[in-house]
């Protein structure tokens, strides 16, 4: 039986990918901070099925003895969400996706681990209009929108030197877009998209443009990856780009629920969340709107990415957006009030 060790094991992308792993008869130790999350998520296995460990990426002696005997490191955990509710959040995400990427890889060579599949972003990528992105059209920490858009690309440069440092390990990165589906028990900014347009809270339309995936098409990757990717190699699994107001309207259409028309203009977005940034820093309280959140509004508006290699090399594409809708809005309507999700 094949061991793997899934870090962020409770979060949208690792619980996929927990599940996907069980599925296909593998042990799955999975790492998670909180007993009471992880409990949470994987309520509806079977209490054997699954290796909980509880501990902290920051903390290698809570997880490090685990690492021996297992075959792939999955590396899905990073401080992601809490850096666009508001405020400065800098140094924890330097700690968590730079500092705690490279303990754990550490404590992953050291325990004997010869496979290691590590999720970056598109944050990584250059910033580039007219032209289709690919993996290794690397953007440099200067050039980030934002402190979490920085910490990615210094992790990956971490990552990068760790594979040339240590030959023997076979290195793959997965890149996603904007993660959406079932099992967002966070929820991440897609997760909370969905839950704002069923109770009807969304108040317009803003001229964005994202590149938006199954996480469960995401997992489909990391597990190719790792039992056919090349080491040092990179493998976008971006999505589809499409504007805000067609994923509105395709929210509509697996709903039943009117999209809102109004037009947002950039620049009151940014009024919002210059006074909701000012609501956070006098309440210590998550805002709705954020300064990084309106940056990369505008950063991404335009970006194109390619999946030419996870076709040809992985043959994986990716499943219709209306079935990673109509899943995500079943899941979360199950856990919103029958009134909030009507």
């Amino acid at each position: 039986m094949t061991i793997a060790f899934v870090t962020g094991s409770t979060g949208l992308l690792g619980n996929n990918l927990v599940r996907l792993l069980l599925a296909k008869g593998w042990h799955v130790k999975a790492l998670a901070r909180s007993a009471t999350k992880f409990q949470a998520q994987f309520a509806d296995l079977p209490a054997l099925a699954i290796e909980p460990i509880v501990g902290d990426l920051l903390d290698p002696a809570t997880f490090s003895r685990h690492l021996r005997g297992v075959d792939v490191v999955f590396h899905a955990a990073a401080y992601f969400r809490e850096s666009y509710q508001g405020g400065a959040h800098e140094e924890a995400l330097m700690r968590v996706n730079v500092d705690g990427t490279r303990q754990l890889l550490l404590a992953a060579a050291a325990a004997g681990v010869t496979r290691v599949v590590h999720t970056s972003s598109i944050a990584t990528l250059r910033n580039a209009t007219g032209v289709t992105l690919q993996e290794d059209d690397l953007a440099a920490p200067e050039d980030a929108v934002d402190a979490y858009y920085r910490s990615k690309i210094l992790c990956d440069q971490v990552v990068a030197q760790f594979a040339h440092e240590h030959p023997s390990m076979r290195v793959a990165t997965v890149i996603p877009g904007w993660m959406h589906g079932p099992g967002d028990e966070g929820p991440t900014s897609a997760g909370q998209f969905i839950r704002d347009f069923l109770s009807r809270k969304l108040p317009g339309v803003v001229d964005a443009s994202f590149s938006v995936v199954d996480a469960r098409d995401v997992a489909q990757v990391m597990l190719a990856a790792a039992l056919q990717g090349q080491a040092g190699r990179r493998y976008l699994a971006a999505g589809r780009a499409m504007h805000m107001r067609n994923l509105m309207a395709a929210m509509a259409q697996v709903t039943g629920i009117p999209a809102p028309m109004r037009r947002l203009p950039r620049a009151l977005l940014t009024a919002i969340a210059l006074v909701q940034e000012a609501y956070a820093r006098l309440t210590g309280r998550p805002v709705l709107l954020s300064l990084a959140t309106v940056n990369n509004i505008g950063r991404d508006r335009s970006r194109r990415f390619s999946d030419q290699r996870i076709r040809e090399e992985l043959g994986i594409q990716f499943r219709p957006l209306e079935d990673t809708l109509r899943d995500a809005v079943a899941w979360h309507r199950s856990r919103l009030s029958p009134r909030t999700a009507s």
